[in-house]
Parts: structure tokens; sequence; C-alpha cells
């Protein structure tokens, strides 16, 4: 049976095929998607988002550990998160299998950086796969399980934003269950003191080989000559803009790709007259080729910055053919379409915070997520963002550094639970007396509103414990704690007054929910009556999508996109918004 998934279902469906009974993650673009299908599997699979990508593969670690099979999923920057047990989980290893899912964005569709995932499995000596499909992505899972069980290593499976997020006929596999005999006592062999882990190291070494051999027949890995005037080698969503681009060429495809499998890349190399290397983002499979004594092209022809394409890829083959580049009509279209900058939803309560903040001379520590949009105008209300909690850190940091200006630090309530707290501890710790606020919309939003321990729901849909933002910043000793309405743009600005002008540190909780998430706060749109309007255009100050003015006209609110949320109403200084359900 053949059925239309995207790579990320098809992972999901991997996992059950694979037999997997755990699954844990944290939400993150291109990643989130894998789980959130894997719920339509949970009669089989216990599924889970943790507070962060580290304990979620702490959990998933255990798991396999006591051997049975497990995935665990993350984006880019979740990985970095969780690397402290990835590289001594290297050591100890598995039991039962482990996948760690990892989704790279090429092109920062929705990340604050571009970093290659294929670095830390060179870095922790772990196993690759990289599927180029959504039917790759469902089968690469079984394999990779496989190859974890055999060789006792966790194993890495890298998707990158086209593979997660593009659809294609997969054709499903029956679900093989996996017999787990449950945690087995060896001290040696689980507890990483330096007596044991220095031969935990010996045997990392040893299975390197292994591996490479596995590499070398391994049928994710394959040859397809053509030309052989022209060989490309190729990894994961690469091998799909090749075979466009170079149809003529023959090609080393690796789906399996680390350890390098050697002897086939050398085997390819001695029969194509020119190699090519075709990989996105770090050159590590070219460096490795010339340093096997091979001569190839690839950064000289290949971009290594953002997401390659079929046309990127062209250009590169003009390049490398000595030609001028031939461009296609529909390329240029885009550069004449309008930009389209993101922007707060009509109705976010974030807005309200952001506009309160307007009128204080602070700086802004911001954080990962919907909020990071207070940075741009008119607004502009968001100084710094650095990573996942980093905005309650870095509040601290510029306090501690003598900055002459207050200090505001804003996290989301996700982010809050994700690496807000302990940067919140070290506040109270260590004295500091920055201002942070948690913008609190019940959800995580910017990734599709996902559940986290705020909510009181799980993954699996179970009501569970509402962790409270407020008692948690009393269990880290901040004594000012208080909670607002941003809709209620009086109250805020005061409360946001007083606080950043106290003397010790506190802790605000703007509580309202996502719009988005909860439609059942859409109020009655409001109306500009023209007539009374001095065309002040105060309110456009809002940012809001709803209020839309041409030049030299007055603003005008779109029924449509009005939430009825208010704020609108409460800056006009002359009464001429009406409306909404006051009315």
């Amino acid at each position: 049976m053949a059925e239309l998934l995207s790579g990320n279902a098809a992972i999901a469906r991997g996992a059950y095929e694979a037999g997997a009974v755990l699954a844990a993650g944290y939400p993150g673009t291109p990643s989130t998607e894998i789980l959130e299908n894997a719920v339509k599997y949970k009669d089989d699979i216990y599924l889970e988002w943790a507070p962060n990508e580290k304990v979620a593969l702490e959990v998933g670690a255990a798991a396999a550990m006591g051997g049975t099979r497990s995935i665990v999923t993350m984006k880019h920057v979740g990985l970095n998160v969780a690397a402290d047990p990835l590289m001594t989980l290297a050591y100890i290893g598995v039991e039962g299998g482990l996948v760690i899912c990892v989704a790279d964005d090429p092109g920062m569709h929705s990340s604050q950086n571009e970093q290659d995932t294929r670095n830390y499995a060179k870095f922790a000596r772990l196993p690759i796969f990289e599927p180029s499909s959504s039917q790759e992505a469902k089968d690469f899972i079984p394999m990779a399980m496989e190859v974890s069980e055999k060789h006792k290593t966790p194993v890495i499976l890298r998707s990158t934003t086209r593979v997660s997020h593009s659809r294609s006929l997969v054709e499903l596999g029956e679900r093989k269950e996996h017999k787990s005999k449950g945690f087995q006592k060896d001290v040696q062999r689980f507890v990483t003191v330096p007596a044991f882990s220095r031969q935990m190291r010996l045997k990392v070494e040893k299975r390197t080989p292994e591996l490479k051999a596995k590499t070398e027949s391994s049928p994710a890995n394959r040859i397809e000559m053509g030309d052989k005037s022209l060989g490309i080698i190729a990894c994961g969503i690469t091998y799909q803009y090749v075979k466009e681009a170079w149809p003529e060429a023959s090609v080393l495809k690796l789906g399996f790709s680390q350890p390098w499998p050697d002897d086939m890349i050398k085997k390819f190399a001695g029969d194509v007259e020119k190699l090519l290397v075709v990989e996105e983002l770090d050159p590590l499979l070219e460096e490795h080729i010339k340093a096997l004594g091979i001569k190839c092209h690839g950064r000289d022809v290949v971009s290594g910055i953002g997401e390659l394409s079929i046309s990127s890829l062209r250009e590169s083959r003009a390049k490398l053919e000595g030609r001028p580049v031939e461009k296609y009509a529909y390329e240029n279209m885009a550069d004449k379409l309008p930009g389209r900058p993101p922007v707060l939803c009509a109705g976010c309560p974030h807005r309200g915070v952001f506009y309160a903040l307007t009128k204080h001379d602070v700086v802004v520590a911001g954080d990962i997520g919907c909020y990071s949009l207070g940075a741009f105008k008119p607004l502009e209300r968001l100084d710094i963002i650095l990573c996942m909690g980093g905005g309650v850190s870095m509040a601290h940091g510029l306090d501690k550094a003598g900055e002459k200006k207050k200090v505001v630090g804003i996290v989301g309530d996700s982010t809050f639970f994700h690496s807000g707290i302990t940067g919140l501890l070290d506040i109270a710790y260590n004295k500091g007396k920055s201002t942070i606020i948690v913008v609190d919309n019940r959800t995580t939003a910017m990734t599709g509103h996902q559940d986290h321990p705020g909510t009181g729901r799980t993954l699996m849909g179970e009501p569970t414990v509402e962790a409270s933002i407020e008692d948690i910043g009393r269990a880290c000793g901040i004594k000012r704690i208080r909670t607002l309405n941003p809709y209620d743009q009086e109250a805020t600005q005061k409360a946001l007054d007083e606080e950043i002008n106290a003397d010790e540190a506190s802790l605000v909780i703007s509580k309202a929910t996502c719009i988005l998430h909860d439609r059942s706060g859409v109020k009655p749109a409001f109306e500009i009556d023209s007539e009374l309007c001095k065309n002040c255009r105060m309110c456009l100050k809002l940012g809001c999508p709803a209020i839309e003015a041409s030049e030299g006209e007055k603003p005008a609110i779109s029924s449509i996109l009005c939430t009825g949320c208010g704020l609108c109403r409460q800056v006009c200084k002359f009464g001429a918004i009406s409306g909404g359900e006051n009315e």
C-alpha cells in the first residue's frame, strides 16, 4: 500500500514499522511534525514532548540502554542542547536501537543559524543516515535501528527542511515488534567514571572500521553509472537536485554516509574522468575525499551557504563547464513580487507588551519564538537574540556588566521551561536586578501550537500537571512576581513602569492565549471613524496587520483581519476607533 507522506510523517511511520516503543523530542521546525505524526501510533509507541532536547535524548538513551527501540527528534540547533549527553552516549552505546532524528535547516527558513549536523556525527564518531526522499526517510529508520543494535551505538538520521516538508509516495510496511530484555546491570558497561570510560573509548575506535565496512555494502549507498566524463557524489536531498541538473552524469549516492565508504568512493572516482562533490552546507565529504588523495571539485563551483536547489546547481554546472549562466524566466519572477516580511498576528498578545516597552528607554534581551518579531518596525523593542533561554541570562549579563540603562529580558512560556529557569535562578542567586518578562501565550506557538509543561496536556492528549511559572519564580528566589493581561494597556504600562524601576529583580508574566490557538478570544472587529480621525497615525505604531493605511490617507481597519483585541482603541487619543464587544 502506498501513501502520500511528508518526510517527517515518513520518519514517524518508519519508527512504527521498526518496532519503536518510545519517542521523545522538543518541537522545532523543521522536525516538529515527526512526533505529531507519530501520535497516530500511540497505541504502540509512548510519546512525549520533553522540556528540552537534552532531556529528550536522556529519556531516549535510557530506554535504549534498557533494550527498547527508541527515537529522539529535534532540529539542528536542538542538537547543540543535547550535545552533552550525546558525546558520552557515544562511549556508552545502547542495547536497543536508538535513532536521533535531526532536521537541519539550510537557508535558515526558520532558524537563527545554519549548521551541519554531520559535524556532530564526525565529532562523536557516530554513524549517520541521510534520506533524499520520503520513501528513504521511512526505510532508513529500520536500517538505522539495525545498525544501532548490531554495533551498540546511537545513530543519527539527518533530514533537512526540503526532505522533512516535501511529500511523495511511500510504500508502507507492517510493524515488526522488537522484544526487550529490560535493563541488565553492568557497571563497567554503563557507568562513565574515568576508569571505565577509558575502556569505552577504545570500543568506539574499534567499532568505527566495523561501521565503515557496513557503509561499503549498505543498500543505502549505490553507484548509478552514466556518462563517465563526470562523476558526482551526493548525500541526502542533494541527490535529487543532481539528478535534475546533471541527468546524464554518473552518480555515487550516499544515504549511509558516515563513516565514509572509502573503497566505494575510490572505485567510483577511478571510473570517471572528473569528480564533483555536491553537499549542503559544510564541505565535509569534499575535504575527506581530498585527504584520500583524490582530486575533486566542490566548493569551487557549489555554494556552501544556504539551501541548494536545481537553479543553484544549474549555475554550478555552468561554472564547471566554463560557460555563462542561463536564467529561466520563472527564476526572475520572485524579484518582482512585493516584500512580505513576517509580523505579529492581528490580536497577538505579545504586541501589548512590546508597545508598552516603547515607553521605556531600556535594553531588551530577547529569545527564540514568535516574539522575536518584536525587533522589527514599528515596535523595535527587542535588541538582542542569541539562543533558547538566552533572553534571561543575557539580561543578567548586561546588568552585571554595568549597563547604564535598565535591562529587560523577554522569554516565551515554552522557552522558559526549555532553558529559562536556570537563567532566572542565576539572577536570584547572584542578586541581579533585571526585569524578566515571560510572554505566556499558553502554547509553543512558533512551531505550530504544541503543548509544554505549562499547558496541562501531554503530546498524547492526556491531562497532566500544569506547571506554574509564578511558583517556579518563587522557588528560584524571585520576590517581585506579578501577572498581567497584555490587552489592558494602562495596567501593562503601569506594571512595567514599577517593575523596571524597582531596585531588585522581578518576574512579570504576560498571560493571554495565542489568538490563533484559541479562537474563542476573537471579538467583533473595530472601525475607524474617518470624521473623528486626525490622521496622527498613532494606531500604526502598534504594527497590527489589521490596520491599513495608504500614503497620505487615513488608516482603516480590515474587518477580515481584526480580532477585536482593542489595543488600537486604547492608543487612539481622539476616540476615533469604535466597535468591538464593548459598543
